[in-house]
């Protein structure tokens, strides 16, 4: 009996939660990422010995950082990647060094203002990476 009291009383209260409109951390978190990633930008590297730039775009609230993923199904393709903050600098971020990014999602550039013009410089990693199919979310 104690039990299913418990039970009723947690149910209650996620049950009152939900109707206040509270959201738990997890679904915060989760809807951010989905906020941020719905936003994403498809693109596409075509294999050149030199970096290719894309942009110039500007960051907004919708992300936090500039992030990165492949949309390949080809095992072993990778590029690499890095930010220019166009009104500061014609140089790469981190001390001007690329990062390699794969599928998943991967941060190019951490904690970026709002409002920040940025160029993305794309390097293919190796002679694998032809033509890749990538995304962006800023």
């Amino acid at each position: 009996m104690l039990r299913s009291k418990a039970l009723a009383s947690a149910l209650f209260t996620t049950a009152a939660l939900l109707a206040a409109g509270a959201v738990p951390a997890t679904a915060q978190s989760s809807a951010a990422a989905v906020s941020c990633y719905g936003g994403a930008k498809n693109l596409t590297y075509h294999y050149q010995a030199a970096a290719k730039e894309y942009g110039t775009y500007t960051t907004s609230s919708r992300c936090s950082d500039i992030n990165m993923r492949l949309i390949t199904d080809v095992p072993g393709v990778y590029l690499d990647a890095c930010v220019v903050f166009t009104d500061h600098t014609t140089k790469c971020n981190n001390g001007d060094a690329y990062t390699t990014h794969g599928t998943e999602w991967g941060t190019v550039a951490t904690d970026v203002k709002d409002g920040t013009h940025f160029v993305l410089r794309v390097h293919a990693y190796d002679t694998d990476a032809q033509n890749v199919s990538f995304q962006i979310a800023y």
